[in-house]
């Protein structure tokens, strides 16, 4: 059984493109809210979730937040597929780093990997909201995985990096 987000309650909370902005435990700059320290986000969900998720091939969306778990679980098997070739914690952050400037795009374009999962942005306002959100919440998603993709002596986790050879809902990435 796949495992679901437990932010179902949206009130207060922003949506662009059909997805809830919510809050992040980071201090990069961008839209999402900042949520306490101590507590569980979105970021952690995915990571903590990413190993059982990634075996499936449909995922049944009780939520709009399990579409951003969606969209992580997707851009942490790109990440871990960067990781793959990198022998040293310096490799890896250079290599992930890479993946962090690469143009985020948003619903209706080019690129974007799940299309009708989100809908499209209404105005360019919104779209700019949303890529901002999403090129934060990937940011803060790389750091945290390298700390779990990597061991503190700056050798791989072979237990993480396995899983760069799954294909998450059958979407193939580079």
């Amino acid at each position: 059984m796949v495992y679901h987000s437990s932010f179902v309650e949206e009130e207060g909370i922003a949506i662009a493109c059909g997805c809830p902005l919510l809050p992040l435990k980071s201090h990069i700059k961008g839209p999402a809210p900042v949520s306490e320290q101590d507590s569980t986000d979105i970021i952690d969900e995915a990571i903590t979730f990413f190993r059982a998720n990634v075996f499936f091939k449909n995922f049944d969306i009780k939520s709009s937040a399990d579409k951003l778990l969606i969209y992580l679980t997707l851009y942490i098997n790109v990440a871990l597929k960067r990781l793959e070739g990198c022998r040293t914690l310096a490799e890896g952050t250079k290599a992930i780093i890479n993946l962090g400037l690469e143009k985020v795009p948003v619903p209706g374009e080019s690129g974007f990997p799940f299309p009708g999962l989100f809908s499209s942005p209404q105005s360019q306002k919104e779209a700019q909201l949303f890529r901002d959100y999403l090129k934060q919440i990937r940011e803060e998603t790389s750091g945290r995985l390298l700390s779990v993709a990597y061991r503190a002596n700056g050798t791989p986790n072979k237990w993480w990096l396995a899983f760069s050879k799954r294909k998450f809902m059958n979407i193939t990435t580079s």
